[in-house]
């Protein structure tokens, strides 16, 4: 009997923590409030399902109690039971992926108006760069990647020589415009994870991937790296800042370009790879204290 009633309380105790809990959703800040949606369906799908299961543990923990002079009955099987157990299943199963589907299609369905914005990944900062005048991003490759070229622009792709670039800093982004995110990784697996956004993808090395969204709400939020990547993975977290147009426009013209980067400036170069090795280092050294 206290087993049967632990097993109710159990489940009385969950239903009202959900309802009664000061612990909601975060703001959003994208257009993904779909996405809260689906998870909402799926809380109340395996919400359901744990109540039911409870309780009739505590039904049968109660029912078949031990009792004097009674004995059980043995049934090995029960085709009917199996057949309404494999229905019911599959249709929850099915309730649960369904909506996943139509998320993820809306997802990674471009619009044709947004704004390509690179993301890369690399043990263990975030870096980005964002098309130029000509509106379009340069190609890059890995093997291009130096001291003094560290996001691997082709230098001779013209594409990218006016393209901004935004080394181990934070990025801005004006509100209302839809922006797609190109995800590109130069060394190991990393995830790029903005909480408030509902947006996170995978970053595999060699491989590009990418979903979009568009900023509905001004502020800071912070970015994570969802993905075990390595001894610095715990410092790996950088800020996207949502702006209005005006102070967009106004970080945007104190960035500086690819072309402007790759000038011929030995010792600027040199010194920024130093200062870039020295925050490595730092990092690492940060954690092994830890």
């Amino acid at each position: 009997m206290a087993i049967a009633l632990v097993l109710v309380l159990v489940v009385v105790g969950s239903v009202l923590f959900h309802f009664l809990s000061p612990w909601w959703w975060t703001p959003i800040a994208s257009n993904w409030d779909y996405i809260d949606h689906t998870i909402i369906i799926t809380f109340w799908i395996t919400g359901v399902v744990f109540a039911a299961v409870v309780l009739f543990m505590a039904y049968c923990v109660f029912r078949f109690r031990h009792r004097e002079g009674s004995r059980a009955a043995y049934e090995p099987e029960n085709k009917r039971l199996e057949w309404w157990l494999t229905v019911i299943t599959g249709v929850g199963v099915t309730a649960l992926l369904v909506p996943g589907l139509f998320v993820w299609s809306r997802f990674v369905n471009v619009p044709s108006d947004a704004t390509e914005v690179e993301v890369i990944g690399q043990q263990w900062q975030w870096s980005f760069r964002l098309p130029g005048k000509d509106g379009k991003l340069g190609t890059s490759d890995t093997r291009d990647i130096t001291a003094e070229n560290p996001l691997g622009v082709i230098p001779g792709d013209p594409n990218g020589q006016d393209d901004v670039v935004v080394e181990a800093a934070d990025l801005h982004l004006p509100i209302g415009k839809p922006v797609k995110m190109v995800l590109r990784s130069v060394d190991v697996l990393h995830d790029f994870y903005i909480p408030e956004f509902r947006a996170k993808m995978d970053m595999i090395p060699g491989s590009v991937t990418y979903f979009w969204f568009t900023p509905t709400r001004t502020g800071t939020f912070q970015v994570l790296c969802a993905e075990l990547c390595g001894q610095g993975h715990p410092l790996m977290h950088g800020v996207v800042m949502v702006d209005t147009e005006q102070d967009y426009l106004a970080w945007l013209g104190q960035q500086q370009t690819f072309a402007q980067l790759s000038a011929p400036q030995k010792t600027g170069s040199a010194d920024q790879a130093t200062a870039s090795g020295l925050n490595v280092a730092a990092k690492l050294e940060t954690v092994e204290a830890r």
